[in-house]
């Protein structure tokens, strides 16, 4: 919360224990005006209490601005029903931006949690493909977020590392396999292998059959094949490192669904014998009582003992409460998994493990045909290709703006740009839901984009450097002398209010809306307010304005996992 916010808070609670009504309903829920013409910031908390004291709204409004004791923070009026509104005072905002000007951009929360953050979780011996970028970009900017606001924070991958397709493709290295191609295109060539073995199974029963056993013998330990599963782990592993490292997502756990095999039978026993679970048929299910899942019973074995992602998954979360204490566990995954997820979370509240799980699920990706995105072959757009045109385009884009650069500073700004404009047009989104992939769109300088944003950052740096001062410059902030720099001002409080609503709420596209609102405030200012030519302490406050600007949205881009450059 911004520290104006908690100004005003109290000043309100003190007008409110004035007019008889302390207590009331709780801290009231400040937000800024929508019409900047009534003011700055408005509350409903006359309207809130009006109904618990039986009083009329407008009446308690009446008496909080007759008993406002905070005539130098804001200036009170009383619109419609009984809203107040609070018009800043210019001392009030330049006290507001003083910690930032300072460097401090947050207060930690009052009650730091531990937070889980599983996200990504490809495949291996699989591409990671478009359909990745959601739960990579999403998951990794909620937990650069969480931990920002002062969260204990562990960024999860849950590989998926184990399972059936690995008898098809120790089958397919033996008999198709060319170690060449392995070396030179590593998970192009496991495709490759995983495909042709399984069409060769598809009409011969014999390689089914040697698939079943493969499978068998490496399910039972057999050194040989445990050795070709490792290898293709590794291989894979790379791979994905080579993508995280480019979009700069780090993990601080990466456990396969392999750690967990030892547990599974742990996990079944126990579930059973506390009567979470029981047998039906042969199998071993959870039944719930819940509406919507009275007639989708969890099933956590088959028949023939085999355990599925049910059971993998209850025992991450077993061994993840054991191992870290988590209050809560964000699962950062698509929407299409809601019921398996419902299914999960009520199976451990019933197994009694006392922690929160959350999940943050999104929508799709689509092409131009309101469609999943993929090639003109049907097959996924892999995100190795989606990265790589984003940086040729932007390439292009800068080859053509700025062709005085050197080479290496054109092609470090065109990873930038092209990987930033992937993100952000991600996590622009409502992550609920779907939405199309659109090229001229995300590299477009203007409206809601990475380019658009990244520009405001770049036009401040250039004013620095033609200022001349010195990086450690000391700026003063003054009282605004024109009103877009008001409007700025008021753009930059809110800030903290901003990040706490995306850590609240898992929705980073509040964060894009804010820094595109806030770089539209600061080109509109730099239109009409000279910042160089501006003389003594005027020059000396829009400087100060400039720098609390980049800062913020330097701040932002990190928070969405952004890199920013000084020139473009």
């Amino acid at each position: 919360m911004n520290p104006i916010i908690r100004e005003l808070e109290g000043a309100l609670g003190g007008a409110l224990a004035g007019a008889g009504l302390a207590g009331g309903a709780g801290p009231a829920d400040f937000r800024p005006c929508a019409d900047a013409r009534h003011g700055d910031y408005q509350s409903n908390a006359a309207m809130v209490l009006a109904k618990e004291a039986r009083r009329k709204p407008s009446e308690i409004a009446a008496a909080v601005r007759a008993g406002w004791g905070g005539v130098g923070l804001a200036e009170v009026t009383v619109a419609g029903p009984g809203f107040l509104n609070f018009r800043l005072t210019d001392a009030a905002l330049v006290r507001g931006l003083a910690g930032r000007l300072a460097g401090r951009y947050i207060e930690p929360v009052d009650a730091p949690k531990t937070l889980i953050v599983d996200f990504s979780a490809p495949n291996v011996a699989k591409s990671m493909h478009v359909g990745h970028i959601r739960s990579t970009v999403l998951g990794d900017c909620l937990q650069r977020v969480a931990r920002y606001v002062g969260h204990r924070v562990i960024s999860d991958n849950h590989i998926g590392d184990w399972g059936t397709q690995f008898g098809k493709l120790i089958v397919g290295l033996r008999r198709f396999g060319s170690e060449d191609r392995l070396a030179a295109d590593p998970i192009g060539e496991m495709e490759r292998l995983y495909k042709r073995a399984h069409e060769a199974s598809q009409s011969d029963p014999e390689v089914q059959e040697a698939a079943r056993l493969e499978l068998k013998k490496l399910q039972e330990g057999d050194p040989e094949n445990l050795a070709v599963w490792r290898r293709f782990r590794e291989l894979s592993q790379s791979a994905f490192d080579g993508i995280y490292g480019r979009l700069g997502v780090r993990f601080d756990e990466t456990l396969g669904e392999s750690f967990y095999n030892p547990m599974l039978r742990g996990v079944v026993e126990d579930l059973v014998a506390r009567g979470v679970a029981r047998e039906s048929e042969g199998a071993i299910c959870v039944f719930f009582e819940e509406a919507g899942l009275k007639d989708k019973p969890f099933l956590i074995r088959k028949s023939d003992g085999a355990a599925l992602y049910a059971t993998t998954d209850l025992a991450t979360v077993k061994h993840r409460v054991e191992t870290f204490r988590p209050d809560e566990i964000w699962y950062v995954v698509d929407m299409r998994q809601s019921l398996h997820f419902q299914q999960l979370f009520a199976t451990v509240r019933r197994w009694g493990l006392g922690v929160e799980l959350r999940h943050v699920g999104f929508g799709s990706i689509l092409g131009a045909d309101k469609r999943p995105l993929k090639t003109r072959e049907g097959d996924p757009v892999k995100l190795e290709a989606l990265l790589e045109e984003a940086v040729a385009r932007a390439r292009a884009m800068v080859d053509e703006r700025r062709g005085d650069l050197g080479e290496e500073e054109r092609r470090d700004i065109s990873e930038v740009l092209g990987i930033g404009s992937v993100k952000y047009a991600d996590l622009v989104q409502n992550r609920h839901l779907d939405y199309v992939f659109e090229w001229d769109r995300l590299l477009s300088f203007d409206g809601n984009t990475a380019p658009y944003v990244l520009n405001a950052y770049v036009r401040i740096q250039s004013i620095f450097r033609k200022s001349g001062d010195p990086e450690d410059a000391g700026y003063e902030l003054g009282p605004p002398s024109h009103p877009r720099e008001r409007e700025l001002m008021l753009r930059l409080l809110q800030w903290e209010d901003v990040v706490a609503q995306v850590a609240e709420e898992q929705r980073p596209h509040h964060l894009c809306f804010y820094l595109f609102g806030l770089a539209g405030c600061f080109h509109a200012f730099f239109e009409d307010c000279p910042v160089l030519k501006a003389e003594g302490g005027l020059r000396s406050h829009r400087l100060a304005l400039c720098r609390v600007t980049a800062g913020t949205l330097r701040a932002g881009c990190e928070l969405l996992g952004l890199r920013t450059v000084e020139r473009m």
